[in-house]
């Protein structure tokens, strides 16, 4: 397994990690991600560790607190051997302080996720969206405090647009507060608006990316084509009416150049989905779903080998869209002093 660098801190990261969303099931949302038990669970994780993946990523709100104790139950004795990577932000309750980035709400969130995990501290602790309610310093002095009483190692923030990092970023070097060394974003091969402006940021503020949804939505498992058209009776119907419409003829084209580069290496569509976006600049890490064993070693099969030039060029040309202005109107006049990167078609 491959490690890399996570942003501008000192820990390593397997280049694949896998995603505990799948663990509980707990409410209709996340049954139709999956309902892994503590049994199973432990499987996954034991498969995991086999492979050299040790980063396991889940969040407060998946299933109500139960993706956490799961896992927590899946990972006891093994501690020392892995990362964990979770999430605060969403609400967990009715009340007014129940929800959000606020020093209440973090404090409290923190003290429940490593109870439920059963850990003595968070090793990424992410934002799991932008708080516009909370001030920004309050924030993230809440989370300066964590990472100095020792219940948190690093900091990290998901789903923020490029200012809210960038003026987060900002404050923490104002003030020599812990910054956020990751950003868990949705990027995927029918999904690169987080080129247009977050890679970008990330590369300058040297930001490590950890990729949430590497497949578009379960989009890109193979299972829908031109000639196989999504079923009318589908779990997918239900987890992609959270996430964003995708053209059905952009779609096709995608998944058509993927089949031809998977015959080319041999791989599965979702190995070369998850393989293509190892190569995209920033990105530290994968997380990677599965909701079975057989899923899972799939998945694992999406590193250890390197797509060609030639075949990374052939995806960029089926999955790149105009970008929204200002990012088409840069490319068009100003090149010639904001060089577009050679990642970008």
């Amino acid at each position: 397994m491959e490690f890399r660098q996570l942003g501008h801190s000192g820990l390593q990261v397997p280049v694949l990690s896998f995603g505990a969303g799948t663990f509980g099931g707990g409410t209709e949302f996340f049954k139709a991600w999956g309902a892994s038990d503590v049994a199973e669970a432990t499987r996954l994780v034991d498969i995991c560790l086999d492979a050299g993946v040790n980063l396991f990523d889940t969040a407060d709100v998946y299933s109500r607190g139960l993706s956490e104790e799961i896992l927590g139950k899946a990972i006891a004795g093994k501690r020392n051997r892995l990362l964990i990577s979770t999430k605060a932000t969403f609400a967990m309750g009715k009340g007014p302080n129940d929800v959000g980035s606020s020093r209440q709400h973090l404090i409290q969130s923190c003290e429940d996720s490593l109870r439920r995990l059963a850990i003595d501290h968070i090793d990424i602790y992410h934002m799991h969206a932008f708080d516009a309610l909370t001030p920004i310093e309050e924030t993230l002095q809440t989370l300066d405090t964590l990472v100095k009483s020792g219940k948190v190692r690093y900091i990290a923030c998901s789903n923020f647009s490029g200012w809210q990092l960038m003026k987060s970023l900002s404050i923490s070097e104002r003030y020599g507060w812990s910054r956020y060394v990751g950003h868990q974003v949705y990027y995927s091969l029918i999904g690169r608006e987080y080129e247009w402006e977050l890679m970008p940021l990330a590369l300058d503020q040297k930001v490590g990316a950890l990729i949430w949804s590497p497949l578009g939505w379960a989009r890109l498992t193979g299972k829908i084509r031109r000639s196989h058209p999504l079923p009318e009776v589908s779990r997918l119907h239900q987890t992609a009416e959270a996430g964003p419409q995708v053209d059905k003829e952009y779609l096709y084209n995608v998944v058509e150049a993927i089949d031809e580069v998977a015959k080319e290496t041999g791989k599965t569509v979702p190995q070369i989905a998850l393989n293509w976006l190892l190569e995209r600049p920033t990105v530290a890490n994968v997380i990677m779903g599965a909701r079975n064993e057989e899923q899972l070693r799939q998945n694992l099969g999406a590193v250890g080998w390197n797509l060609t030039k030639d075949q990374i060029a052939k995806l960029d040309a089926a999955s790149n869209t105009q970008p929204i202005y200002p990012y088409w109107h840069q490319r068009l006049t100003f090149a010639n002093r904001n060089p577009i990167p050679t990642w970008m078609p």
